[in-house]
This record gives structure tokens, C-alpha cells and sequence, in this order.
């Protein structure tokens, strides 16, 4: 077999997704107070049970009047004040008016709010000004919102999201519950960050951004300790991450002598959905099921197993959140120099985005090392290169995804 034959028999990018998408199901829901429902995904759809305003208010400060008798230099006497949370309670009769303060309820009688500016107040009376604006100054009933109005699920709810519930008056959501994400490093050679390595170990990192990336779309890690390389100590981490709603290990998922993890998880009872993906960085890509648990193998090289974090694990944690609308979103920008011809295997180069006028820029780094995380620090972008991918001249328009 050719090397272009064994690219060609590896899963590609997009089936990948669709694989582990498939083993990525909707969790339960559970209430949560308005108060700590910030960064949830909505699980019911919400609906106003009255209008916002319920009432015609004033949109200025000023003076509530029967616009019929607007003119300028008219002079209306002052019959009460109105003021947020304590409306007038009489009724605004011909030649009369109230103050007025934004937000208060319009008064009886009254159909506009002439603005302060525009008047005087002396000895009880309001006298208008030469020149006045055409605005009426009151906001209907359900100028915002009508009683009716859905807030749909599923939304992942933003902090306006939650100003517009808490005026639906609605104080509990029904939210998917967070899901609880299993990391597991592998490997003899790790020790974790403030331990003194060896001559012949390094410190794990690969796991502290994928926490971060996880608790940022909305789920809780739990770093789990760092599994040996024997069967039986990746046995024992492995069944610690019971009750965990997504397994992902980190490393140990290739083909080597201490490469373990496949070959455990199956003696476990993991049933395998795929191993292997014709992309790069990030080829010895493992998925399944243990034990009915969504099982995700990540490569070991931190820019590998961080690069498909973003492609496939950020996906399954929206998808498990009951997201629809999962999978990363490819932009459009233009390149900054000029790029070789690709080889087979897609190819998610660490780039540098710059705003331009029109489209953005975007500049790949020269160094493209699985294991320089100094160039992943730096990039703020995947610059997408599909397999087989003709050169493309400086200026060309590619597609990359954000990070």
C-alpha cells in the first residue's frame, strides 16, 4: 500500500465528527436559579407571561400632557408627579400636566411627554418652549416584548439573555446539566506542574488546557491522576472515571510498545468507533463507547491533542449540552504568503489573524512542530488546509477556525 493508499484508508475530518457527534447525546436537565444560569444552555423554551412595558411609560424626563393641546409658549398647570414605581393617580384633564420621569407609568388623559428641556416650571405651571420636538416620548405596552414571547431553547444564555428572563419574570430555568469530563494523562514520562522531574520526564500540560477549554464551553474536568504505563495501573485510573459523562485520555493512544490505551479500554469493554485520522496534527485519534460512557483518545503532543480538542471535544460538549449548531465554524481570510501545495492529509496549520480592511490576514507560522507549544501560545487561529491542497499565492482566500 502507497503512502497516499494509507491516508486514503484513515477516517476523514468530517466523518471523525460525525462519529463521535453520533456518541455524544443530550444530558438531563436540571433547574437552576436565574442567578447562576449564565454560560447554561437552556433546555425548555421560556415564554413572557405579560408585556414588557405592561404599561405606556414615559421614554423622558419631562412633563405628561394631552398632546392635542401642544404649542409652543402653551402653559399647562402642574397637577402631580409621576415617578418610576409611583404612577399619578388622578387623571390629566385639558390645560393640565404631570412631571414625569423616565420609566414612570403615563397617567390617565395624558398621550405625550414633552422633554424638560423644552419647558420651564414656575409657580405651579409649565410653560412649553418656542421650539419643540416632534416625538411623542411614551413607549407602548409591549414595546420590548408582548406576552406570548419565547425565548427558544436550545441557547446558550448570555448575560442579556438572562436581563431579558428576569423581565419575563421568570426566576428558575431548566438548563442541560453540565457535562463532567474525565482527563486522564498518560504516560511514565509526565509529572504534574511543581513536581521535580527526572532527567528523562517532562511536565504535563496537555491536560491544563484542555480543562480550561472544557470548563469554558460549559463543562466541569476532572483531572484524574496521571496513568502509568502498565495495564493494570491504566485499569485503575480508568475505573475511577466512573460516573464521569466523557472519558478523554491523553496519549497512549498509538501504536507503540507502551501504547496502551485501546487495548485497556477494550479489555474494559470499550467498543471502538474509530482510530486514526488522515489529519495533521493529530493523526492517532481514538473514540468509543466504555461501558456506554463516550471515550475520546487524544494524542499525546500537546499542539495535536489541544488542536483536537477544539475540533472534536468542544463539539461533543455542545452536542451533550443539547446544542444543535456544534461544529466549529470555518471563517474566510486572506493569506498573508504564499502556501505549498498540501500533502494528503488535512492539514490545521498555528496561525496569526490581523484585522485588514475587507477580509482579515492571516499568516501561518513557519514552525509547525506538534510539540512547540511557544507557537501555539501565539496563534490565535487554525489556518485549514484540505488534503491534497494546491499551492495558494499570497492573497488567496482560505478558511481558518478561531482559538
Amino acid at each position: 500500500m502507497t503512502p497516499r493508499d494509507q491516508v486514503n484508508a484513515l477516517l476523514s475530518v468530517d466523518d471523525a465528527l460525525a462519529r463521535v457527534l453520533a456518541l455524544s447525546q443530550p444530558l438531563a436537565a436540571e433547574p437552576v436559579a436565574l442567578r447562576h444560569a449564565a454560560g447554561r444552555v437552556l433546555a425548555e423554551t421560556v415564554t413572557a407571561a405579560r408585556d414588557q412595558p405592561p404599561f405606556a411609560a414615559a421614554a423622558m424626563d419631562g412633563y405628561a400632557l394631552r398632546g392635542s393641546r401642544v404649542k409652543p409658549g402653551a402653559r399647562f398647570k402642574l397637577a402631580g408627579v409621576a415617578a418610576a414605581g409611583h404612577g399619578f393617580d388622578g387623571s390629566v384633564g385639558p390645560g393640565q400636566a404631570v412631571r414625569i420621569f423616565t420609566g414612570a407609568p403615563m397617567p390617565k388623559g395624558a398621550d405625550r411627554v414633552i422633554i424638560q428641556e423644552d419647558a420651564t416650571s414656575e409657580d405651579g405651571w409649565v410653560i412649553l418652549g418656542d421650539k419643540l420636538e416632534e416625538a411623542d416620548n411614551v413607549r407602548p405596552p409591549g414595546s420590548d416584548f408582548a406576552a406570548g414571547t419565547d425565548l427558544r431553547a436550545p441557547r446558550r444564555l448570555s448575560a442579556p439573555d438572562l436581563a431579558l428572563l428576569a423581565a419575563m419574570n421568570h426566576g428558575t430555568l431548566s438548563v442541560t446539566r453540565r457535562p463532567v469530563v474525565a482527563l486522564i494523562a498518560t504516560g511514565d514520562e509526565l509529572v504534574m506542574p511543581g513536581e521535580v522531574p527526572r532527567a528523562d520526564q517532562i511536565t504535563a500540560s496537555n491536560c491544563f488546557a484542555l480543562a480550561a477549554m472544557i470548563e469554558a464551553e460549559g463543562g466541569e474536568a476532572r483531572l484524574m491522576p496521571i496513568a502509568p504505563d502498565t495495564e493494570a495501573g491504566l485499569r485503575f485510573v480508568l475505573e475511577m472515571a466512573a460516573g464521569a459523562d466523557l472519558i478523554v485520555t491523553i496519549g497512549g493512544a498509538s501504536v507503540g510498545d507502551h501504547d496502551l490505551v485501546a487495548g485497556v479500554a477494550e479489555s474494559l469493554g470499550m467498543e471502538r468507533a474509530f482510530y486514526k485520522i488522515a489529519m495533521r496534527p493529530g493523526k492517532p485519534l481514538m473514540a468509543g463507547r466504555l461501558r456506554g460512557v463516550p471515550m475520546l483518545g487524544l494524542p499525546g503532543n500537546p499542539v495535536s491533542a489541544i488542536v483536537c480538542g477544539h475540533l472534536f471535544l468542544l463539539p461533543m460538549l455542545r452536542a451533550m449540552q443539547g446544542l444543535t449548531d456544534v461544529a466549529p465554524r470555518y471563517l474566510r481570510a486572506v493569506a498573508s504568503t504564499r502556501l505549498t501545495a498540501n500533502g494528503p492529509r488535512a492539514h490545521f496549520m498555528r496561525a496569526r489573524i490581523e484585522p485588514a480592511d475587507g477580509l482579515p490576514r492571516i499568516t501561518a507560522f513557519a514552525r509547525q512542530d506538534s510539540s512547540l507549544l511557544t507557537v501555539l501560545s501565539a496563534a490565535n487561529a487554525l489556518l485549514y488546509r484540505p488534503g491534497l491542497d494546491p499551492a495558494q499565492d499570497e492573497g488567496a482566500v482560505v478558511p481558518y477556525l478561531v482559538v
